[in-house]
C-alpha cells in the first residue's frame, strides 16, 4: 500500500489518499457531524485493492465551510466530490458513503452514472424523514452551536453498549468542532433531499448496509432503497447504530469487500505496483533492492511474475493477516526443504511482526507434521537467522 496523504486545496474538499496510484480508485464519504476518520477502521483493508479517497464535508475535519454555498445542497456536495475525483485523475470510481455521505453517493449514481462503478450506501436513506426536524435542528445550532447536538449525539450513533467505547468519544470530538453554519446548512440539505423516485435508475451494482439498531436511518429506510434500486442487495448490521461501521467493523468491512470485489480486477502494472509495495513491506527494501539489481534479461519475467501473482495477488489480500500468512509460508517451505527461502521468510517473519517464540512454535508444529528431518534443517537456518537479527540489534 502506498503511503497515504492530506491535501487541503481551496477549491476541493479535504481530502486523504490511501493505496497505490494504479489501483481503482473509491471514493469514500462520510456522515454528517464526522471527519473522513469516521472510515478508520476500513481503510487499511479496503487500501489494499483500492486507491481509497476519503474527503471531509464542508465546515468538518479539514474542509473549509466555504465549500458549501449559503443554499447548499446534496447536489453542491456530489458536484464538490466530481470535481475531487477530476482533480485526482479518477474518471470512473466506486463510491461509498454513511448517511450524507450516502445521499452523495446516490445523487451520484442518479445523475452520473457514467462515472461510478459500484455503489454501497451505508446507514442511509432515500429520505431522511421530516423536514421540519432538521429545520429545527439547524436553528438549534444556529442559535447554540454544534455543542447540544453533540451532547445526545452517542445516542443517535450507536448502542447503549458501545456508548463507552474509546472511539465514541472523539467522534463526538469532531462534531464538536464543526463549523456551526456549515452543519446547520447541511441540516437544511438533508430536509430538502428526496430521490425515492429516481432510485430505480440507478445502474450501478449497489450494496446498502442497515444497522439494525439504529434510530436516525432505520432498517425500513435501508429496505426502501435496496426495493428502489434495480438489483441492490441489503445486508442488516446486529448490534449496530446509525455509525454501523465503527461500532461493528468487521461485518461492515466484510459486506464492502465483498460487493467491491465484483470490479474488474486490476490491469497487470497496478498489480505490479502493488506488489512490489507489499513486497518491500514483507521483505524489506535492502533485500528486495538486492533481488531487482541482480536481475537479468532472463530472470526478469520470472520476477515480475512472483511480484504482480505472489505479492500483488496473495499477499495483498484481505483475508489473512500477514502475521498468519508468514506461518503458513514458513510451514510450507519447511515441508519442501526450501532452505534459502526459509531464511528469508523468517526474516520476513520478524517484519510481520512474529516473535522468535511464535517462530519457533511454527518450526515444532512442522516438526509433527512435516518430518523431524525437515524441521532440524528448519531450526537450524531460523537459529542462524534470529542470531544475526540480534548482532545487527
Amino acid at each position: 500500500m502506498s503511503t497515504p496523504y492530506e491535501a487541503v486545496e481551496p477549491r476541493l474538499p479535504h481530502h486523504r489518499v490511501d493505496g497505490a496510484p494504479g489501483l481503482p480508485p473509491l471514493i469514500l464519504g462520510p456522515s454528517l457531524g464526522t471527519s473522513l476518520a469516521v472510515w478508520d477502521p476500513q481503510v487499511p483493508a479496503l487500501a489494499r485493492g483500492h486507491r481509497v479517497i476519503r474527503w471531509d464535508l464542508p465546515g468538518h475535519g479539514g474542509s473549509p465551510a466555504s465549500l458549501l454555498p449559503e443554499d447548499g445542497t446534496v447536489e453542491d456536495l456530489a458536484r464538490a466530490v466530481l470535481a475531487l475525483a477530476d482533480a485526482l485523475g479518477a474518471e470512473r470510481f466506486a463510491y461509498a458513503g454513511i448517511s450524507l455521505g450516502g445521499a452523495v453517493g446516490t445523487w451520484l449514481a442518479i445523475h452520473h452514472p457514467e462515472r461510478v462503478t459500484a455503489l454501497a450506501i451505508v446507514c442511509s436513506s432515500a429520505d431522511f424523514g421530516d423536514p421540519d426536524r432538521w429545520r429545527e435542528r439547524a436553528g438549534l445550532v444556529r442559535a447554540k452551536g454544534t455543542g447540544p447536538v453533540a451532547d445526545t449525539a452517542a445516542g443517535r450513533w450507536f448502542t447503549p453498549d458501545f456508548g463507552g467505547a474509546p472511539a465514541v468519544s472523539a467522534l463526538v470530538d469532531d462534531l464538536r468542532a464543526a463549523d456551526p453554519e456549515a452543519y446547520a446548512t447541511l441540516c437544511d440539505a438533508l430536509a430538502a433531499f428526496d430521490v425515492r423516485a429516481d432510485l430505480p435508475r440507478i445502474t450501478a451494482p449497489t450494496l446498502v448496509v442497515a444497522g439494525r439498531g439504529d434510530p436516525a436511518t432505520p432498517v425500513a429506510d435501508a429496505r426502501v432503497l435496496a426495493d428502489g434500486i434495480p438489483g441492490a442487495s441489503l445486508t442488516e448490521v446486529a448490534h449496530a447504530a446509525h455509525l454501523a461501521g465503527v461500532e461493528r467493523p468487521a461485518p461492515v468491512l466484510a459486506a464492502l469487500l465483498q460487493h467491491f470485489a465484483t470490479e474488474p480486477a486490476a490491469d497487470d502494472g497496478a498489480r505490479h505496483t502493488e506488489g512490489m509495495a507489499v513486497r518491500r513491506a514483507v521483505l524489506g527494501d535492502a533485500h528486495v533492492d538486492r533481488a531487482i539489481a541482480r536481475t537479468t534479461a532472463f530472470t526478469a519475467p520470472f520476477q515480475d511474475l512472483i511480484t504482480r501473482y505472489a505479492w500483488g495477488e496473495i499477499w495483498t489480500r484481505p483475508g489473512l493477516s500477514r502475521g498468519t500468512r508468514s506461518c503458513i509460508t514458513l510451514t510450507a517451505l519447511v515441508a519442501h526443504g526450501h532452505l534459502d527461502e526459509l531464511a528469508m521468510h523468517v526474516r520476513a517473519a520478524r517484519h510481520n511482526g512474529l516473535t522468535r517464540e511464535e517462530i519457533q512454535e511454527v518450526l515444532l508444529q512442522s516438526a509433527v507434521y512435516c518430518g523431524v528431518p525437515a524441521a532440524n534443517a528448519a531450526f537450524a537456518v531460523a537459529n542462524r537467522v534470529l542470531e544475526e537479527e540480534q548482532e545487527e540489534e
